[in-house]
């Protein structure tokens, strides 16, 4: 449930019912009070940097309980579940909660800053261009190869060009 809340924070927000099966039918929670005191220690123990969230609470005719987590888009990201040592960041990628790569965390972080993003268009970035042609996506190995340069260099170039709009980070 915290890779999902982080997930929501890091991409456009959402809602996450509990006492809801995957399958849509909405059983309620028998316990909703240690359920709910549960999550929000979890939510404060193991998000990092702090996710906000609204929580909204129903009671169906059983007397059950269901807790309607609301996460907004967050303006600091990248979030972290933080269990441990290990700290991994999650986006969500259509129903999915997936681990951010490199890439996808350096573009959440610039993000954040309010900055005009400025580059050269010189040969990798034709290599590119002429690649993406062709191709309806690019990796950075990918590029690395195509362009014959190191992968920091492709993936700071990709990253780079997505902040400037120029590409779209597809996590995956």
């Amino acid at each position: 449930i915290v890779k999902e809340i982080v997930a929501f924070a890091n991409t456009e927000g959402g809602n996450l019912l509990i006492g809801v099966d995957d399958n849509l039918e909405i059983k309620g929670l028998k316990f909703a009070e240690e359920d709910e005191f549960l999550l929000i220690r979890a939510i404060e123990k193991h998000c990092w940097p702090p996710v906000n969230f609204n929580l909204k609470i129903s009671i169906l005719p059983n007397s059950r309980e269901i807790l309607l987590f609301e996460i907004p888009k967050s303006t600091q990201k990248p979030h972290f579940v933080h269990i441990l040592d290990e700290k991994i960041a999650y986006v969500r990628v259509k129903d999915k909660s997936v681990q951010a790569s490199k890439e996808v965390r350096k573009y959440l972080t610039a993000q954040n800053s309010e900055k005009d993003i400025k580059f050269t268009y010189g040969d990798k970035e034709s290599k590119l261009m002429q690649y993406l042609d062709e191709n309806n996506q690019i990796t950075v190995y990918d590029f690395s190869k195509i362009a014959k340069i190191p992968m920091w260099l492709a993936s700071k170039t990709l990253v780079l060009l997505a902040l400037a709009n120029v590409l779209k980070i597809i996590p995956g």
